[in-house]
């Protein structure tokens, strides 16, 4: 059913023919501007009342109600010709269907004139609604979904593709053993028993009570398990899907069966029973890529079509293109599908902001890869060494002291397993992650310089893209205590794993990205002013001595110019308290980060979790 659909008939008045006296005339258009006025309202007895079949008059109309999803048209009268047994009425009719070409036609009622101490009657028939309707028969709206237009890819090929699913359900009918079907369906399906049992206790007899959809090989791979169950029922059917259930969901979305919500915001374009974009991308661009219904009005019998009055062919809509990269996302996906622990790879064109990836594995919440807020833990001595770097503390040779701890304001900062260096390079305290150091410098600083330093690299910036993302905040520290915990990541930083990608990109490209995801969309905001050319080939050396003689040495062996910073991240309480596992990179043109939520050590779960991430991807 359309919603909002609007029906008005158009009065010209031209009277002709006339053979009666004008007071004849009005009284005849007076009712039948009585009978079209009911039928506006949707008072159908009320118009029956005024015709010969009061019943199958109201009958009728309510039929064509329930068909159009319209009341009753706005009455008006064309024309008024006056005979010798009545008068002949005709009305314009326009059905005005929002997004379509108006329907028009012109509709004419035959009234008998009143005998004596009898008002005026309507000749009921089917005509009264069209004049080809006949004895029987109803109008029927057939609405014609157009193909959905797909998102493409960051070269112009579809993601999403026309694929054959499983719906699963129960017919409660059918059940003998309500909480044993729930449970192994539960167990097999990984889906609520309880749910399941409240959905079939709230359904009837025959009704299908849908339970998970099922990609073909999903289903598949359970058929023996479920297909005999006593209750379980299933219905084939196709719909847009990506290549795999995990890829880039946080970005892409999913299409599926309309929520009522989702019917409301369409203006009339969908109703009960379409499908349509649910999440990201598939929602934000629904009405390019769903098109425009087209649309069918027939006469029918018992619901066949018989002969149609109106077709309105549907719009196709228009594909969707994405900066996504099929082989940096599968690269991504199969890296996080290693790991049990929820872990994120955002993978960027450093050169450009363009996003490749997003990726999140079964365990993780597909949006944090986007709007997640963590600590950085010692991925931000990136940002903390710029700042030493441009204030002229020091240069990558300068020796530094690396101890095993330093102390601020009663506040010990160890290094991991306090391990001493003793005098350093920075490049060496910076690729071994001396926490010592960097605490002892960030309180050096003026309390503004991580902060600003931060919006350099994009932590902070509000990038306005097609879906949702936070890069996170540095607030200005409250407390030395506080200043040296966010020069090492800890304190108040928060970012995501987005914003750890431009950071990365920020080094490997000279510049601050600005993200792109869509390119035809508004740029997503101005890029702030990056570090200087100086401090950014500083930071290139320094990150690429992590990899070949630091934290990450596990990446130097692979092909191509590895570079990055490892971070373990702690969080909440314990002793030690867990961490979060990080690492920023890029390798080439490819600028990324890794995040695994409680992975405690970087250089047992991140570390690796990159290395499978680059080895399954072409060296740059």
């Amino acid at each position: 059913m359309f919603v909002g659909r609007v029906l008005t008939v158009l009065l010209v008045v031209a009277l002709t023919g006339c053979t009666g006296t004008d007071d004849t005339e009005a009284r005849a258009r007076s009712f039948a501007e009585q009978y079209l006025s009911a039928w506006e309202a949707g008072e159908y007895d009320a118009a029956g009342q005024l015709t010969d079949d009061k019943a199958a008059t109201a009958d009728l109309l309510a039929a064509t109600a329930e068909q159009l999803g319209l009341p009753g048209p706005e009455p008006s009268v064309e024309t008024v010709t006056v005979t010798e047994t009545g008068a002949e009425v005709t009305a314009a009719v326009s059905w005005a269907f929002r997004s379509l070409p108006a329907w028009t036609y012109d509709l004419t009622l035959m009234l008998d004139a009143p005998a004596e101490g009898e008002g005026w009657t309507i000749q009921a028939g089917p005509d009264t609604v069209h004049p080809a309707l006949r004895e029987g028969q109803e109008l029927l709206l057939t609405r014609v979904l157009p193909e959905r237009a797909s998102i493409l890819d960051g070269v112009g090929s579809p993601l999403f593709a026309e694929t054959p699913i499983v719906d699963v359900g129960v017919n409660p009918g059918l059940v003998t053993d309500l909480p044993t079907l729930a449970a192994t369906l539960s167990g097999v399906l990984d889906v609520d028993a309880a749910q399941v049992v409240a959905d079939v206790e709230a359904s009837t007899a025959g009704q299908f009570v849908p339970v998970i959809t099922l990609r073909q090989s999903e289903y598949d791979a359970v058929r023996s398990q479920i297909f005999d169950l006593p209750g379980t029922v299933f219905r084939d059917a196709t719909r847009q899907l990506a290549p795999t259930a995990q890829f880039a969901r946080a970005v892409l979305g999913r299409v599926g069966p309309v929520t009522a919500e989702v019917v409301e915001e369409s203006g009339g374009l969908l109703a009960a029973g379409d499908e349509a974009g649910l999440s990201g991308l598939q929602r934000v661009y629904q009405g390019q890529l769903t098109g425009t219904p087209g649309l069918t009005v027939s006469t029918a019998t018992d619901g066949v079509p018989v002969d149609q009055l109106m077709v309105v062919a549907p719009v196709v809509g228009e594909p969707v293109t994405t900066t996504l990269s099929v082989p940096v996302q599968s690269a991504a996906d199969e890296a996080v599908d290693t790991l049990s622990a929820p872990s994120y790879i955002v993978a960027v064109r450093a050169s450009t902001g363009e996003i490749l990836a997003v990726s999140a594995n079964d365990a993780a919440n597909a949006a944090n890869a986007l709007i997640g807020q963590y600590p950085a833990g010692s991925t931000f001595k990136i940002v903390t060494a710029a700042v030493i770097l441009e204030a002229g503390l020091a240069d990558p040779s300068t020796t530094v002291s690396c101890p095993a701890s330093t102390t601020v304001e009663g506040r010990e900062f160890e290094n991991q397993d306090r391990f001493d260096l003793g005098d350093v390079s920075f490049t060496t305290a910076f690729a071994q992650s001396c926490n010592s150091t960097f605490t002892a410098f960030g309180v050096q600083l003026p309390a503004a310089a991580l902060p600003e330093a931060a919006a350099q690299f994009g932590i902070g910036s509000d990038w306005a893209l097609p879906i949702d993302t936070i890069t996170g905040s540095v607030p200005p520290p409250g407390s030395p205590v506080v200043q040296a915990a966010d020069a090492i990541g800890q304190g108040d930083v928060l970012v995501s794993p987005l914003a750890m990608a431009l950071v990365s990109a920020t080094v490997a490209g000279g510049a601050t990205p600005v993200p792109v995801l869509v390119p035809s969309a508004e740029p997503a905001g101005t890029p702030p002013p990056g570090p200087s050319a100086a401090v950014i080939e500083a930071l290139r050396s320094m990150t690429r001595e992590v990899v070949t003689s630091g934290t990450a040495t596990a990446l130097a062996d692979l092909p191509g110019t590895v570079a990055g910073k490892t971070g373990t991240a702690e969080f909440g309480t314990g002793d030690p308290p867990p961490a979060h596992a990080w690492f920023a990179g890029y390798r080439g043109d490819v600028a990324f980060s890794v995040l695994v939520e409680g992975g405690q050590s970087s250089t047992t779960t991140a570390v690796p979790l990159a290395r499978s991430f680059l080895s399954l991807l072409p060296a740059a």
